[in-house]
């Protein structure tokens, strides 16, 4: 089932939130200082492409220099990427068909604002199926 629904997200709005993270990633790894951000960026593209068996948690020992990151990249492309979240939602919603991939869409959003000290693990590991 996960594998359908992961190829039905990927046509209807992961490659194309792909190709916006995957923008992202490739600005933020020429600007040198930013090489962390780029990788991060790369990390969630992989996420967003594939999303149903697999959850965001919380990288424990993060602390500061994660969150003094994760500022910055909500000042600089955070904002943008939820809002590309946001709007390829509500069209999802319209239709019952598209109701699961729209709250995968909003699932995305917390990851999408703050990137750094998260880990994209199987949903096997969080919940224990």
């Amino acid at each position: 089932m996960r594998f359908v629904l992961n190829v039905i997200w990927l046509v209807l709005a992961g490659f194309w939130m792909a190709l916006g993270y995957l923008l992202a990633g490739v600005i933020c790894c020429v600007l040198i200082v930013t090489i962390p951000f780029g990788v991060a960026s790369f990390r969630i593209a992989n996420y967003v492409l594939w999303p149903f068996g697999r959850e965001v948690v919380v990288r424990p020992g993060s602390g500061a220099p994660s969150t003094v990151g994760n500022v910055i990249w909500l000042i600089f492309a955070g904002w943008w990427l939820a809002l590309g979240h946001l709007l390829t939602s509500i069209p999802l919603f319209i239709s019952i068909v598209g109701i699961p991939f729209g709250w995968a869409n909003l699932k995305l959003i917390p990851v999408s604002l703050m990137p750094l000290g998260r880990e994209i693990v199987p949903s096997e590991a969080v919940f224990g199926r």
